[in-house]
């Protein structure tokens, strides 16, 4: 098998793919085969890695045009085909690049974000969005107590708190790619996370993001819960926060 793997470092004019040729081993990875690349044929390969158990997140990359997790991405299933996942168009998309899906693998840093080198990208527009929301259970309560819950909202809450924080709703959604200022999928689904937790007391989370580019900036094209490696469904949160201010905002007209 062959993997094919985007290349830029800083000072050169454009970015190029070289191509390598591998051993494929059973249940080889992505990540391993970069690891295969960097042992064997160019140690200057730069790519991000640290569990390499699908729950840190960073290794998140383009994998054949997808955003996925290249510890979890066995190669073989690429090569055959049975990794495929129909997207909404985005620039990273539709960029023509030649690859033989029979025989090669295609790996490009994640979408939408300023690259480093190689597939390493700087997220911090991703993580400043995540902070704006506020991620913390906010309470008036006792900090050295228990705050217990009723076992009945973990479902709801188990949506979402599976997020791991990996970018991959963000370099697939078509919004971020054409507005940065978007708060963007994981960010969203954060925020309506806290705000649906039975413990925490803000009860002005919603209007956190109820701004042109927070919930009434996303277009549902679904790309965000195709991608994410969790299941979590960040348009679920999307809508039902918008119902859910539009329902306030009615409320407060009926009482004028």
């Amino acid at each position: 098998m062959k993997l094919k793997v985007f290349r830029y470092k800083k000072g050169e004019d454009s970015p190029h793919y070289d191509i390598f040729s591998l051993k494929e081993e059973s249940g080889m990875t992505v990540l391993r085969a970069l690891f295969q690349v960097q042992e064997q044929f160019d140690d200057s390969l730069a790519f991000q890695y640290s569990c390499r158990g699908a729950v840190c997140g960073i290794c998140a990359m383009l994998i054949n045009k997808v955003p996925r997790l290249a510890c979890r991405t066995q190669v073989a299933s690429l090569l055959k085909g049975e990794q495929k996942v129909a997207l909404s168009p985005y620039p990273a998309l539709e960029k023509k690049v030649e690859w033989d899906t029979s025989q090669e693998v295609l790996v490009e840093p994640l979408p939408h974000f300023p690259v480093i080198k190689d597939l390493i990208v700087d997220r911090d527009i991703f993580f400043k969005a995540y902070q704006f929301v506020e991620p913390v259970i906010k309470t008036e309560s006792d900090p050295s107590q228990e705050h217990l819950m009723e076992p009945s909202y973990l479902p709801d809450l188990e949506l979402y708190t599976n997020c791991i924080l990996c970018g991959a709703c963000y370099g697939a959604c078509p919004v971020d790619g054409e507005n940065k200022e978007y708060l963007g999928p994981a960010a969203l689904a954060k925020l309506y996370r806290f705000h649906i937790d039975p413990r925490d007391e803000d009860n002005e989370r919603l209007e956190k993001a109820d701004i042109p580019n927070g919930w009434w900036a996303c277009d549902f094209h679904g790309n965000c819960r195709r991608v994410c490696p969790k299941g979590v469904p960040p348009i679920m949160a999307i809508g039902q926060a918008r119902v859910e201010l539009m329902e306030r905002k009615e409320r407060s007209q009926d009482k004028k």
